[in-house]
């Protein structure tokens, strides 16, 4: 880890991506930063001036991981000398986390920790809708994916109101998106048409979408209702019950009748208007992104950065471009110890051994700092407009 630290961590990228700029700001300076330390020793309320006396602590810490929290009122590293009233959160990226184990309840190819690329699909499909969601319904356009390392993905959001947002704000705003609640309450009957058998424009425009992916993904893909446990939640979501005895009765006559062809025996009922709204209701459940609502209510919450490692699997959280996510494999992913051997096949002339500074550029590490970058020029470039605006104005 200190090898990868000292060559590899892309602490300039990371720096610019936070402080939307090359030259330091409150936004960086006031950050907090944490980490955690082999023994799981957990250090809060650092703080740096640049980039330089970032890699310089991490360094000396040589951290598991560490994590990115808010920006303060003052310098987190001058907690203790401030007065509480004081040192507050001012702000921070909206962020969110889609972790695969709250598909458990759905997924057959994987469970708990595990991931494959035929789960994935559920992250990417999540991805596709929570993207289009927030930029067309919030209109931030500032985002960011980032791979978790194992089982799951975070979005940042840096756009400027976005990270001004209160914290009852960012409840409301999750709410808004929140449609499968996790955990247990996950597999409980949606109703979601309005009383007119209408949806909300933007969930009509997601379940559009998921209408594509839903037969490849739930009924082949993991023939989610091939089981009498499978279908028996199906079931459970049709409110109609002489349909549920009807289609109960035909399945358990017929126990390995796939889940495709178990869909097709509900369609035969969709003229009914009850049955077509459940069939709906069931797309979404199986398919609608499954958020993390904790994580995105409150502006002191702390996250992995970026480039951190995972350490239950070696894999390094890495940005993803969501246009090609669909293709995404986790596995693919480098480790620490590919990225090593990657820069100790590479021939070094005394003048290169003396500065690692850009090192990554060297490995497969390269094509997703290079997603980082472009996304904070993105993020300068409209800071610069507003400057010029405000320059103007005067």
């Amino acid at each position: 880890m200190l090898t990868y630290y000292r060559r590899l961590f892309p602490f300039k990228s990371l720096y610019t991506w936070l402080n939307h700029g090359h030259t330091s700001t409150r936004k960086f300076t006031h950050r907090e930063f944490a980490f955690t330390l082999p023994g799981d020793v957990y250090l809060r309320y650092h703080s740096f001036n640049s980039a330089e006396e970032l890699k310089k602590q991490v360094l000396q810490f040589n951290p598991s991981r560490f994590e990115i929290g808010p920006i303060y009122s003052a310098r987190p590293r001058d907690k203790k000398t401030v007065r509480g009233a004081e040192f507050y959160p001012m702000q921070r990226e909206l962020v969110f986390d889609i972790d695969m184990t709250d598909y458990d309840p759905i997924r057959t190819c994987c469970s708990e920790a595990n991931i494959c690329k035929r789960c994935w699909a559920f992250i990417s499909a999540a991805v596709r809708v929570l993207d289009a969601a927030i930029r067309e319904e919030f209109g931030y356009s500032k985002l960011v994916w980032i791979y978790s390392g194992r089982r799951g993905i975070h979005l940042w959001i840096s756009d400027k109101e976005a990270m001004e947002l209160t914290d009852e704000q960012r409840k409301a705003l999750v709410g808004w998106l929140t449609v499968v609640p996790g955990g247990k309450e996950s597999s409980k009957r949606l109703n979601i048409h309005n009383s007119s058998g209408r949806l909300a424009p933007g969930l009509q425009s997601a379940l559009d979408y998921l209408k594509t992916i839903f037969v490849e993904l739930v009924l082949r893909n993991q023939d989610c209702f091939r089981t009498e446990e499978g279908y028996e939640k199906l079931l459970q979501c049709i409110p109609d019950s002489s349909v549920v005895s009807a289609l109960r009765e035909k399945w358990e006559d017929n126990p390995s009748r796939s889940s495709e062809k178990k869909w097709s025996d509900l369609s035969a009922y969709k003229s009914q208007r009850n049955v077509l709204h459940a069939m709906e209701d069931i797309i979404i459940q199986y398919t609608y992104p499954r958020i993390d609502a904790e994580v995105s209510k409150h502006r002191n919450h702390l996250l992995k950065a970026p480039f951190c490692v995972h350490p239950k699997t070696g894999r390094v959280c890495v940005p993803l471009d969501p246009e090609s996510l669909l293709n995404f494999d986790p596995e693919s992913v480098p480790t620490v110890g590919q990225l090593l051997q990657e820069l100790d096949s590479i021939p070094r002339t005394d003048d290169q051994a003396k500065e690692f500074h850009s090192d990554w550029e060297k490995t497969s590490l390269k094509p997703y700092v290079d997603i980082l970058d472009k996304h904070s020029s993105r993020i300068m470039e409209d800071v610069r407009t507003e400057k010029r605006k405000m320059d103007m104005s005067w």
